[in-house]
């Protein structure tokens, strides 16, 4: 997998209603600006909330035609059994429209978020996130991306990081 096309997606599952909006026009502002930048492949953990919000985001752009894919890497095979029933529903119909599933367990167990997550931000070199919270799973998943020197854009924020510039990314994807 080319590290300098793929961006992963990190988010809050519960997003504040009154930023719904805002959110999805700059997730997809974002989305449209890694593509036209080369970016080809979106990784998303498949959770409820910001990560299902983006990933069917990239299902309806494949829809209309772009030359991108969808892969899901979920923590374990039973990821959904404490869901409700539409939540479930709507998971199974974005799995259908993954270009690729990785899982990296068979049964929940304790750690296994976690080192979803990290596996998700080691394999991307752009990470699009919404969270408010720097000490949630997801603020210590955007620290991790950091110290990994992964591009972040925080769409509940105008100001992201900048990330190191493209000789920066080309020698650290080259060293992983």
């Amino acid at each position: 997998m080319n590290l300098l096309s793929t961006c992963c997606f990190i988010g809050c599952q519960k997003l504040p209603q009154k930023m719904i909006r805002q959110i999805l026009l700059r997730l997809n502002s974002e989305v449209e600006k890694l593509i036209e930048n080369g970016v080809t492949t979106f990784i998303s953990g498949g959770t409820p909330g910001f990560e299902q919000i983006a990933a069917s985001l990239i299902a309806a752009k494949k829809e209309m035609g772009q030359d991108i894919r969808l892969n899901f890497v979920l923590p374990c095979k039973d990821q959904d059994s404490y869901w409700n029933p539409k939540q479930r529903g709507f998971y199974g119909k974005l799995l259908a429209e993954a270009d690729g599933i990785f899982y990296l367990s068979n049964k929940y167990a304790h750690g296994c978020i976690k080192r979803q997550k990290r596996f998700v931000v080691d394999n991307s070199d752009y990470c699009i996130c919404a969270f408010f919270n720097p000490g949630g799973i997801t603020g210590k998943t955007v620290g991790y991306a950091k110290r990994k020197g992964v591009k972040i854009i925080n769409v509940t924020r105008e100001d992201t990081d900048k990330g190191p510039d493209s000789k920066e990314r080309q020698a650290r994807s080259e060293n992983r």
